[in-house]
Order: C-alpha cells, then structure tokens, then sequence
C-alpha cells in the first residue's frame, strides 16, 4: 500500500469520520433527546439521520476500497467510531470519561498493526474456483475477495 497519507487514504478517512458523526446521533442520540417519546419516533428520527451517514459512509468505502482491503477499511472505521463515540459520550451524553475508553484505544492500535503491517509471513496463490484448496506443504485461506494465502506448515 503506498503512504498512509496517500490522497485516497485522506479522503476516505475525513469522509468516514463525518458518516460517523451522523451514525453516532443516529444511534445514541435518541437516548438524550427522544427519551420520552415513543420509540417508533426514535426510530424514525434515527432513520433520516443515518441516511446522511450512508451518504458520506458509501462513497467513503467505495474510495477506500481503491487502496485498502476490506480488512483494513473495517479496522479504519472501528478507529475512528471510537474516536468519535468517545468524545460523543463524554460531552454530548455527559458520560463520565473512563480509562475503559484508553484501554479499548490500545487494543485497537493491536488491530490496526495487524492489518496494516503490509504481507505476512505468507505467500499468495492464485484464486481457485474451488474456494479452499489444500495441498500437500501448506494450506490454503480463502477470502471472500478471492484472494487466498498459503501458511507455512
């Protein structure tokens, strides 16, 4: 993958992080502001929210997707929901700040080494129709990309 500041990767980022702003309102916002009324309306009010967060969230994977695997676009929006839930909570829903949201963060930064570290220790084979394959000095992981890893045995 080229720089982690490549056009792609900043685009895709700044456009998650707005899609999450919204999807945060649209989950957890109705607990402040529509406590009291009928759930239906929560629902329907959380509805219209999300239809902007898909707006920008779309757009965001599919630019993404040009440069970063699906792996590393499910751990970049995890990175980021905490990073906008965090400050979410705390000065939105007036939740106390916790070290749990510290030790979340850590394990995360683990997640994103793993899938950000470039090739592991593996080789590549070519896609099979036949999903898995297993031959005789290694074995196959198939993904739905249709890519496949070899490890070593």
């Amino acid at each position: 993958m080229p720089a982690i500041t490549s056009s792609v990767v900043l685009r895709t980022t700044l456009l998650l992080v707005c899609s999450n702003v919204f999807m945060t309102f649209a989950w957890y916002g109705h607990l402040r502001d529509l406590s009291s009324r009928p759930w239906y309306v929560a629902a329907l009010v959380s509805w219209g929210i999300a239809l902007f967060e898909y707006l920008l969230q779309v757009p965001a994977n599919r630019i993404g997707y040009t440069q970063l695997d699906l792996g590393q676009l499910k751990i970049l929006q995890e990175v980021i929901t905490l990073g906008v839930f965090v400050p979410f909570a705390v000065y939105y829903m007036r939740q106390p700040l916790k070290w749990d949201y510290l030790w979340a963060a850590l394990c995360m930064v683990g997640a994103v080494y793993f899938m950000f570290r470039g090739e592991p220790s593996v080789s590549v084979v070519s896609h099979q129709a036949s999903g898995v394959s297993v031959s005789d000095q290694s074995s196959v992981i198939s993904a739905d990309s249709g890519r496949q890893l070899t490890t070593e045995n």
